[in-house]
């Protein structure tokens, strides 16, 4: 593992990326066409998010639910929208053992129609709202192109969804989930400064009011939707029947939600922060927070104050291996390093002798020198923090530095002509103009910064007054 080559990520960006994947053990590839293997250390990872949004959403109200992976074709249909958003990207069970089924089930590219079939049952009173369950399962859509974590046709992913009384605390929850959610996961843990708009109404969620979106902008300039939260108003509630006697005693229909994110955002974690030594994890999301290294013939005394690290660093739940192993230092170096542990310490006999060891940051290899005999345990987590708060700070300053203001055309083309990244402009409004930029490297609208004051007040496509500032960017 630690000895493979890493091609360089400003050689072949994506040959860096895959090469990460791999010598990192995150993934590897299956003979399932379109579908990868998710290895322990990259699902340890994803329990990893799993375990910090459980402990958000549960101390929100959200309660997790499972439900079924197959939908019948009547409840897709439904919602036309829905099936006519998603029909390129479905897959169909048409047989059954030997028997061909009366009725095609397709498997699920995500779960509104299920959830909304489950409501119109379970809510007869507007005592029964709020209703807000969530989910973790794979969803199956069938992609052509496919790469690790960003594009797979089974992949692993969160959906919340939820209905409320009333329009104004549905709304209240689709940006709740944005804000305090998934934008406090990216900064907060992450450590990845990702942006937050809604979605033109070409790129919104299939059957949604407005999508609230979350963009993050990868090392190469390339955008990453990392999360999307849907307000539906009333739309599905009509559609599957799902309505409430309300205080007035009338029957009124639900407001619904529903919000995602997937295993993506492992890949966004890879190509913000790793580099050609391998995977660079934020403290805060990674598996592995620490590795102990002994060196040196002294080998009773050196393994003896590795275990009392050990023990001192678990008993304040900080994640930590000894790597005992008989392979040589600099392989246990570089494969801590291509794993992306944090911080290693390294204690060696010599090192002994002069009462000290050694700490090294992954995100900067920079070595610090301790006395053996100081809290380790504080020296962790000192170190632990200036880390995240470094590599915050780091794709911050990367991420202004690549994102650009374009007052007409030209400007657009001399900067996707230079250096790809998110660009700033003012726009109509019109369908036609956000499809002339796609004529630009594929360009398309990122978010709408519905609060940010207009550039220059006139479209950068057409000239015409404009209505908001649009994030724009390649994407994944």
């Amino acid at each position: 593992m630690a000895n493979k080559k890493i091609t360089s990520r400003d050689v072949d960006f994506a040959k860096w990326y895959t090469d990460v994947v791999s010598a990192s053990r995150l993934a590897s590839y299956s003979n399932v066409k379109g579908c990868i293997i998710l290895e322990p250390y990259g699902y340890e990872i994803w329990e990893k998010i799993q375990n910090i949004m459980n402990d958000m959403l549960k101390k929100s109200g959200h309660k997790n639910v499972a439900m079924p992976m197959l939908i019948p074709e009547n409840l897709m249909k439904k919602e036309g929208e829905l099936i006519n958003g998603f029909a390129p990207e479905v897959a169909w069970v048409t047989e059954g053992g030997s028997e061909k089924l009366d009725e095609r089930l397709c498997i699920r590219p995500t779960s509104e129609t299920l959830f909304s079939d489950y409501y119109a049952t379970l809510v007869k009173s507007y005592r029964d709202l709020p209703v807000k369950y969530n989910q973790w399962c794979t969803v199956v859509r069938w992609e052509k192109e496919t790469r690790p974590f960003l594009r797979s046709r089974e992949f692993w992913w969160q959906e919340g969804h939820t209905i409320h009384e009333t329009k104004e605390e549905a709304e209240a929850e689709t940006k709740f989930i944005m804000d305090e959610v998934y934008k406090k996961l990216f900064y907060d843990y992450f450590a990845i400064p990702a942006i937050t708009g809604y979605k033109t109404e070409k790129e919104k969620f299939a059957g949604a009011d407005y999508t609230l979106t979350i963009e993050a902008l990868m090392y190469n300039g390339v955008s990453l939707q990392s999360g999307t939260s849907h307000y539906f108003g009333q739309r599905f509630s009509k559609a599957y029947d799902i309505k409430f006697l309300n205080r007035e005693n009338k029957w009124e229909y639900a407001y619904q939600t529903s919000w995602g994110v997937s295993s993506r955002m492992i890949g966004a974690l890879i190509m913000v922060h790793s580099d050609d030594d391998g995977l660079v994890l934020p403290p805060k999301i990674a598996p592995l927070q620490v590795a102990i290294i002994p060196i040196g013939d002294n080998k009773e005394e050196v393994m003896e104050l590795a275990n009392i690290y050990k023990e001192e660093l678990e008993k304040n739940s900080i994640t930590v291996m000894i790597d005992d192993s008989d392979r040589s230092p600099g392989f246990k170096f570089a494969e801590a390093e291509v794993k992306g542990i944090p911080v290693r310490i390294e204690i060696g006999s010599r090192d002994l002798e002069n009462n000290q060891v050694t700490l090294v940051r992954r995100d900067t290899k920079e070595k610090i020198m301790i006395n053996k005999e100081s809290d380790i345990s504080k020296e962790v987590k000192d170190l632990m923090d200036k880390i995240q708060t470094n590599l915050l700070e780091k794709a911050t300053a990367r991420r202004d530095s690549m994102t650009y203001t374009a007052k007409n055309l030209e400007e657009v083309k001399k900067i996707m002509d230079t250096a790809p990244g998110f660009i700033k402009a003012d726009w109509c409004g019109d369908i036609k103009c956000e499809e002339k930029m796609k004529e630009i490297k594929g360009l398309k609208s990122r978010c709408i910064l519905k609060d940010e004051k207009l550039i220059t007040s006139k479209c950068v496509v057409c000239g015409k007054p404009a209505k908001d500032v649009v994030v724009w960017g390649i994407q994944y």
